[in-house]
């Protein structure tokens, strides 16, 4: 595909059907993944891939209560949209209850973890919320995702199982000084699928040398 294409239409996609991968087409979106920079090319990133069912279901008992717990909050602030924005956003909380209650079916969760020393976090003595140590891991998931559109798989980045990073260190044997970053569910596509994406318009987006001074007319 046109890289701009893909860009434009990678949805995230949280209905997926259970039919393997092919493990040729799956170590394709793999590669792709790790031709993505990192500081100092040190690439701290490793991926996991969890295809065997006990695990993913162990994976899926830690979610669920935690999609739950995030739905509960999400939808109250959906309510309070007007009409066209709460229906866009209930769409997206079904499918994000369809995507947790069967979250073990993906025929494939990749586990992105990076490796905490080789992280250059720049912006660590900041004191606010570091985000500069996400610079070395996240281009390689989005690549990740893209490569997945690419040839027709459909993919979603998750982050709430960070919050049982524990547990899913023990469940996974991951090692200490290795952090889970995120969890990517992968497969075919379940119903539509991929189309355009919807996002804000660039001139509400960007500036023109300053803060406030519109780059766009």
């Amino acid at each position: 595909m046109d890289v701009f294409e893909t860009m434009r239409t990678c949805r995230a996609i949280r209905r997926l059907r259970p039919d393997p991968i092919p493990p040729a087409l799956l170590t394709r979106v793999l590669e792709a993944a790790t031709w993505a920079p990192s500081g100092g090319n040190r690439q701290p990133w490793r991926f996991l891939v969890v295809t065997e069912p006990r695990l993913k279901a162990a994976l899926r008992d830690l979610y669920l209560p935690t999609w739950r717990a995030y739905r509960e909050q999400r939808g109250r602030l959906a309510a309070e949209l007007p009409a066209e924005r709460r229906r866009r956003a209930e769409r997206g909380l079904a499918a994000g209850d369809h995507l947790a209650t069967h979250l073990n079916e993906a025929p494939a969760i990749v586990v992105v973890c990076a490796r905490l020393k080789d992280l250059m976090i720049t912006d660590a003595q900041l004191g606010r919320p570091s985000v500069v140590g996400g610079a070395s891991i996240y281009p390689a998931v989005q690549n990740l995702l893209l490569a997945c559109r690419a040839v027709g798989l459909g993919a979603v980045l998750t982050t709430l199982l960070c919050l049982h990073e524990p547990e899913v260190r023990t469940l996974l044997d991951i090692p200490e000084g290795w952090a889970t970053c995120a969890h990517v569910p992968i497969g075919w596509p379940a119903g539509t699928g991929y189309g355009p994406v919807e996002r804000k318009p660039l001139a509400a987006l960007t500036f023109a040398d300053r803060w406030g001074t519109p780059l766009l007319p």
